[in-house]
Order: structure tokens, then C-alpha cells, then sequence
């Protein structure tokens, strides 16, 4: 198959499925639905089983809602040219990540291999090829010496070294996640056609919401110096780029540095007065960049990452709607989750610096 045939099938794809994207009169719907209601909607049985506890089965939802998500990932990819496959394959292997964190904190805590084995997601091989050796390390420098022979191995290296360097757990999975996003930024930066620009567009709002959020926590939350931030930091290849971003770690207050964000950032984020009303604003960003290229661009690798960027939105919204309801949460704190309302209360999200404050931070 031509490229050119290969790119209008892929579109054609994307335009289908892009029909299951939520709009904001479904999601006023779904949050008026009760259980039944919502599994009868989404083939959701596991939410039926009241014998279960509710945190069973809201692991049982999240895994199926995960499953679906990478499922139309394996769909989209299929036909793809080798360097498009690989970038939409390394934003989807955030998910192996997960695994190799619950990995990580079962070491670390001496839980049972089953207990580990049991809080682990199903994965498709193309995301997270399976290894039973891992469960079975001793501990987690062998867990990650032995990544560090397969296709995690540049995340397992840095992971290793930031653990031996400093023995806590926030700074292994902080290891984790910068080389994630870093990982991601190259494999954009290996195009050279006209899908550069707009996967630069795409990608790059992930990166400056990622930079933004990082940036705010480390330094005024776990009270990081700006050098300590600085270097946890991916920067952006949109707005918030290296330079940018080594002048905003060095701003004293939270105020100070959404004063200091490029347009339009500095207008989206003005009114802004809490980390969780920047993260709100920011998701909304990413997701209005991913909503203008599923239907303007005309690249379809970056149309087909944007609808799974927002089906991942959605799929979310609903696993918290759902989740609400097996918590018997009410009406308003739903609503909130679902952000068809704003919060109404303050938010406290600067707990004291030190070892304390950056494990809880992890735990999180």
C-alpha cells in the first residue's frame, strides 16, 4: 500500500472512530447516570458484581477501560510507516511505565509476588512485552539491572543511577517519568516531512502542561531549589523550551511565574491561584491543541495521536464518574471530577519540604 493510500485509510479510521468522542451534552448525560445505567452503556459487567468490593471493581474497570484504550492504539498503528508507529507506540508506553512503577513500590515495600502479580495491568505485548523475572527480583537495583537488558533499558539506567544516588522513591519514579517525556520528545524530533510541525504542536502542549505542573510542585511544593527543579525538568519544543524554563525556576512565587509564561499561557492561567486550578486550565489546553489537529491537520499520524489523546480524556472522566459512584461520593464532588463545575473549596497543595513531604508526594 502507497503512503498516500496508507494515510487516507488511516484518516478514514480516525474519522470513525472520533464519533466516540465525548461532547459536553454526553458528559452532562453520563453524569446523571447511575451504575447499572453506565454499565449497561459501556459493557461494563465487573461494575454488577456487588460481591465484590468497590475497589475491586473499580480495578476491573480501570483495566477494561486501559484495554480499550490500546486496543484502537494496536488499530491505528497497524498500517503505519515504522517512524510513525514508533512515536505513537512510545506515547502509549506511559501504560508499561505504571507497571513498572507498581514494580518498583512492591520492592520496595516487601509485598507477595501475587499481591504484586494481582495490581499489575493486562497489557498488549506491543506495549509491555511480558517478563515474569521481574516479579521475581530480589529487590529493585536487580529489578532495574535487569530492564536494563531489554526495551526499557535507557529508563532503567537512569531510574538505577537516580536510586543509588539517593535512595528514595521519589526521585527513582521522577527518573522515570523525565526520561518517559524525554523519549517521547525525540522520537517527534525524528521526523523530517510534513508531520513534523504539527506533532511538534501536539506534543509539545503535553510537554509545556508536564513542564508547568513539574515546575510548580517541585519548587513550591516540595520546596526544591530552582538548580534541584531545573534539572527534574523536560522542556518543551513548543513554549516552555530550556531557556524559558531556567528563567521561570528561578521565580520566587507561584504568582510570579504564571505572570512570567509566555502568551497564551499567561492569559489562559491569570486568574489562577492554586497548582490544581493551573492543572485544570492546562488539561484543557492540551486538549483544545488535540481537538484543533483531529480536525484541521492534515497529517494523519498527528490526527490519529490526537484522538487517542482525547479518547484517553474521556476515558478517564467516565473511570471517575464511575468511580464516584462505587464511593457513594456526592453530586458536587463529581460534578468537580468531571469539571462540569469549578471547585468551591481552597486547596491546600503545599505540604512542608524534606524526605517526608517528597514520599507522600510519590505515594500520591
Amino acid at each position: 500500500m502507497s503512503n498516500a493510500a496508507t494515510h487516507a485509510y488511516l484518516n478514514t479510521r480516525v474519522a470513525v472512530m472520533a464519533t466516540r468522542l465525548f461532547d459536553p451534552d454526553t458528559i452532562g448525560q453520563l453524569s446523571q447516570m447511575q451504575l447499572p445505567e453506565l454499565a449497561e452503556r459501556f459493557g461494563l459487567a465487573a461494575l454488577l458484581d456487588e460481591q465484590l468490593s468497590a475497589r475491586t471493581r473499580g480495578r476491573a474497570i480501570e483495566q477494561t477501560l486501559i484495554q480499550v484504550l490500546l486496543a484502537e492504539l494496536q488499530v491505528l498503528v497497524r498500517p503505519m510507516p515504522a517512524t510513525e508507529r514508533a512515536v505513537v507506540l512510545a506515547w502509549g508506553r506511559k501504560y508499561a511505565l505504571f507497571n513498572l512503577k507498581t514494580l518498583i513500590r512492591g520492592k520496595l515495600y516487601a509485598l507477595d509476588q501475587q499481591e504484586i502479580r494481582d495490581s499489575l495491568f493486562d497489557l498488549p505485548t506491543i506495549i509491555d512485552p511480558p517478563d515474569q523475572e521481574l516479579i521475581r527480583a530480589e529487590n529493585v537495583p536487580e529489578l532495574l539491572r535487569q530492564l536494563e537488558a531489554g526495551p526499557h533499558r535507557l529508563i532503567a539506567r537512569q531510574a538505577r543511577e537516580a536510586y543509588e544516588q539517593r535512595r528514595e522513591p521519589f526521585a527513582l519514579e521522577a527518573a522515570i517519568d523525565q526520561r518517559y517525556y524525554a523519549g517521547l520528545a525525540r522520537q517527534v524530533m525524528q521526523f523530517y516531512d510534513t508531520n513534523l510541525h504539527p506533532l511538534q504542536q501536539l506534543i509539545g502542549a503535553e510537554l509545556d502542561r508536564t513542564a508547568l505542573l513539574w515546575l510548580l510542585r517541585f519548587r513550591f511544593s516540595y520546596q526544591f531549589s530552582p538548580s534541584e527543579t531545573f534539572y527534574q525538568l523536560v522542556p518543551s519544543m513548543r513554549l516552555l523550551h530550556r531557556a524559558r524554563l531556567l528563567t521561570l525556576v528561578n521565580v520566587e512565587d507561584l504568582t510570579g511565574v504564571l505572570a512570567a509564561l509566555p502568551p497564551p499561557l499567561d492569559t489562559l492561567l491569570s486568574e489562577c491561584r492554586t497548582i490544581i486550578d493551573v492543572q485544570r486550565r492546562m488539561g484543557r489546553h492540551v486538549a483544545h491543541a488535540a481537538q484543533r489537529l483531529l480536525l484541521q491537520s492534515p497529517s494523519a499520524v498527528a490526527r490519529a495521536l490526537a484522538y487517542l489523546m482525547l479518547r484517553e480524556m474521556d476515558l478517564y472522566l467516565l473511570f471517575a464518574l464511575i468511580q464516584g459512584r462505587l464511593l457513594n461520593l456526592s453530586t458536587e464532588v463529581v460534578d468537580i471530577a468531571l469539571e462540569i463545575i469549578e471547585p468551591t473549596c481552597p486547596w491546600n497543595l503545599a505540604p512542608t519540604g524534606g524526605t517526608a513531604a517528597r514520599h507522600r508526594a510519590a505515594a500520591a
